[in-house]
């Protein structure tokens, strides 16, 4: 490595390493798997870092139907509406396995993304990238078959994987779930899921392992991903 790559790598924001120093205005919370954060409603004065673990965010209609609409892992964020004037919380989180979560109140992320502008640099490069996250979903729901979207949920829980280098998707997801963040039913999800073992794009014994060869298929929209309903 050379000097000027080894300088880079120093210089690199160590957004959990400054957050747990943070000082007044931040608690470490430690939960277990399924346990509840906050609930859709719960007053919102606060924002989240997860330290460790994974986070699912659901959301409930009037009608009480309940829609998974993001699963976060280790250095993401939420709860950020607080900061934009959102006063209640307009979904749950939930821990999916056993978390650690920094919880920082408004007063103190406001000061200090005043106050240190590589993190106010790290925090805003996360809003774009979950904004883009967001509308790159909503043209899934529009335009994509069910399969399409339950391939390219695969590969971003996956993290999309490295070349010929099988994934594993690290925490247990039902097929319940994945069913309720691609808005279809699980039936469908296990008929696809089948589909997608036997032409060796996924294989699964307790955790699911996605293949480079289901970027391939969704990239080249090869007609086995592209089925209609």
């Amino acid at each position: 490595m050379s000097k000027a790559t080894k300088k880079a790598v120093r210089k690199v924001f160590d957004a959990k390493s400054f957050l747990a120093n943070l000082g007044p205005g931040k608690t470490i919370l430690t939960f277990g798997a399924e346990e509840n954060i906050y609930a859709q409603g719960d007053v919102a004065d606060s924002v989240f870092y997860i330290q460790k673990g994974k986070v699912k965010l659901t959301v409930v209609s009037k009608e009480g139907k309940e829609a998974v609409v993001a699963i976060l892992g280790t250095g993401q964020f939420f709860g950020e509406g607080c900061l934009n004037g959102q006063s209640l919380r307009i979904a749950t989180t939930r821990t999916m396995v056993e978390s650690q979560i920094i919880a920082i109140t408004k007063s103190a992320m406001t000061t200090a993304l005043k106050d240190e502008p590589k993190f106010s640099e790290l925090f805003i490069s996360y809003l774009l990238t979950r904004n883009s996250r967001i509308e790159e979903d909503l043209i899934d729901q529009l335009f994509n078959s069910s399969e399409r979207r339950l391939a390219r949920l695969l590969l971003l829980l996956a993290n999309f994987g490295k070349e010929g280098s099988p994934q594993p998707i690290d925490t247990k997801i039902s097929q319940e779930t994945l069913a309720d963040m691609i808005g279809t039913t699980r039936s469908r999800v296990s008929f696809f899921m089948n589909k997608f073992r036997k032409l060796g794009f996924i294989s699964y014994n307790g955790t699911i392992e996605v293949h480079n060869s289901l970027l391939h298929a969704v990239l080249h929209e090869k007609p086995h991903v592209k089925a209609e309903e």
